[in-house]
C-alpha cells in the first residue's frame, strides 16, 4: 500500500478512536507532503521515495526537538516529542540489523570494484537509496569507512 494511503487511513482510524496526537501528527506529516507536492509543480506528485524522505526529514526534527527541549530542561516537551516520534516512526520501514547493512555494503562495494577509502563517495551514492529510511546516514558512513579501510 502506498505510504500516502496508509497515512490516509491511519488518520482516519485515529480520528474514530479519538486519539487526537496521532491525528495531529499526521495532519502535519500530510501537510509537509502537500507543500512539497506544490513546490514540485503541477501533475507532479511525489514519488514513494520522495514521501519517504518527507517523514524521515520530521522524524529528524522531533529528534532535534527532543535534544533541545532536555538540554532546555522541558520535559514536558520532550515526552510531548517523544510521542510524536514514535507515531512517525511506524510509517518508516523496518531498520537494518547491522549484520543486513554489512552484507549489504559489501556486496555494493565488490560490485564496483571498490578497493579504498578514496571510494567511499562512489559507494555512499549507491548504497544511500538502498537503505534510506532503514538506517542513518552517519551509521551508514561508518560502515562503508570501515569495510573499506579492511579491503585497503
Amino acid at each position: 500500500m502506498p505510504l500516502q494511503q496508509r497515512l490516509l487511513d491511519e488518520m482516519k482510524t485515529a480520528m474514530r478512536e479519538g486519539d487526537a496526537l496521532k491525528v495531529s501528527v499526521i495532519r502535519l506529516l500530510r501537510a509537509s507532503i502537500k507543500n512539497k507536492e506544490i513546490s514540485k509543480g503541477r501533475n507532479n506528485p511525489l514519488t514513494e521515495q520522495e514521501v519517504l524522505e518527507t517523514v524521515i526529514s520530521s522524524t529528524k526534527q522531533r529528534k532535534d526537538s527532543i535534544e533541545l527541549f532536555t538540554k532546555g530542561g522541558r520535559m514536558d516537551l520532550v515526552a510531548k516529542e517523544q510521542k510524536e516520534l514514535e507515531i512517525l516512526q511506524t510509517f518508516l520501514p523496518q531498520p537494518l540489523s547491522l549484520e543486513e547493512l554489512k552484507v549489504k555494503t559489501e556486496s555494493v562495494i565488490k560490485e564496483m570494484g571498490a578497493s579504498g577509502p578514496k571510494d567511499m563517495g562512489k559507494v555512499m551514492k549507491i548504497l544511500m537509496p538502498q537503505v534510506v529510511g532503514r538506517d542513518d546516514g552517519s551509521v551508514v558512513g561508518q560502515v562503508v569507512k570501515d569495510l573499506l579501510a579492511k579491503s585497503s
